[in-house]
């Protein structure tokens, strides 16, 4: 097997702004595998300030793991517990490979293009004015769910905008969820949550930062509106997972594979949270559209019935033109759209 590495600057059509910051350009780097005359590649993900990788190191680990490849070694013997991301990519490129590069490594009826993932509509931090251009823009398009970026503007501003949602459409024409990203802080995060809780929101994702475990469990315990777990999930060991659960028993987990180390630790993750009856679903973290294209046809086999967060391929002004599709709020496989890498094989 011969194994390299390759990196691109994915750069945003708008800056994309959360509680953290505000994104222009986002890295991603591909591990390449070539074996037999086929070729596999995953990607590697990161988000600044919220992956747990350690950047000084991430080149060189890509190094590491290609030389160790390229000597012939055994892929599971690799100790990528500190870089879940890069472990994501090997298990992706090397899925990829054992499919001969096709692209298609969970086969169903999305890879055949007979039938699509309802996805949320994701509407980012700005403005009053880009905000509710986003809103409109999503209804118009026909999503039923969208998800709102909170807690980095004035706070009644941004109540304003979810009135408006509210002013025009019930909770059952339209479904909100909101992510605050860690924005509220322990003080302050249960006034804002009853404040938001009379326009009827269906879910808050990570309302305060996370490790602050005990504030955690209170405010999960107390909110009018349900609590979503992000965030508090990445970096846990398979040992401790079960205990995040049964401590902060939370309504939802947001399950984001790049973040997380890759399908196993995320099947471990959604064992747990059906078995103490906790929902989820399943995000992007921001990939390009070789890891999206992966944790999207893993995603239709989970059977959720829930909108998934699978709609961040329309991103980039240089995304990896790819089979994937939106149309009526669904993300598709449409095998009539062909794969270019060029941006990736250059």
């Amino acid at each position: 097997m011969k194994a390299r590495h390759t990196q691109i600057n994915l750069q945003f059509k708008f800056p994309a702004g959360t509680s953290r910051g505000v994104l222009l350009e986002k890295p991603s780097s591909f591990i390449i595998l070539e074996q037999n005359g086929f070729m596999g590649i995953g990607e590697c993900s990161t988000i600044p300030n919220l992956s747990i990788d350690p950047m000084e190191f991430y080149e060189q680990k890509l190094n590491d793991v290609c030389e160790w490849l390229n000597k012939g070694n055994n892929p599971d013997d690799i100790d990528l517990s500190v870089f879940p991301s890069i472990a994501f990519g090997l298990e992706t490129a090397l899925l990829d490979l054992k499919a001969n590069g096709s692209k298609k490594l969970f086969a169903s009826d999305f890879t055949e293009s007979k039938s699509g993932i309802s996805i949320n509509g994701l509407v980012w931090m700005g403005d009053k004015a880009f905000m509710q251009k986003q809103i409109s823009e999503k209804i118009a398009a026909g999503y039923r769910c969208i998800k709102l970026k909170v807690g980095a503007l004035d706070f009644d501003t941004e109540l304003e905008i979810i009135k408006n949602i509210r002013q025009q459409f019930s909770a059952k024409e339209i479904e909100i969820r909101l992510d605050a990203n860690g924005g509220f802080t322990p003080q302050d995060a249960m006034e804002k949550l009853e404040k938001l809780a009379v326009y009827q929101i269906h879910s808050i994702e990570q309302p305060i930062k996370q490790g602050q475990l005990e504030v955690m469990v209170d405010i999960c315990q107390k909110s009018p509106i349900p609590v979503v777990l992000d965030e508090e999930l990445i970096g846990i060991k398979s040992a401790d997972k079960e205990f995040i659960i049964e401590k902060i028993k939370p309504a939802y987990i947001i399950l984001k594979p790049s973040l997380l180390g890759g399908f196993k630790q995320s099947e471990e993750w959604i064992l747990l949270a059906e078995k103490h009856q906790v929902k989820w679903w399943i995000t992007s973290a921001l990939e390009a559209n070789i890891g999206l294209n992966v944790i999207a046809q893993w995603t239709y086999t989970l059977n959720s019935e829930l909108p998934q967060g699978l709609g961040t391929g329309q991103l980039y002004h240089n995304n990896i033109p790819s089979p994937l599709e939106i149309r009526d709020a669904k993300l598709f496989y449409e095998t009539k759209n062909a794969w270019n890498l060029s941006a990736i094989l250059r």
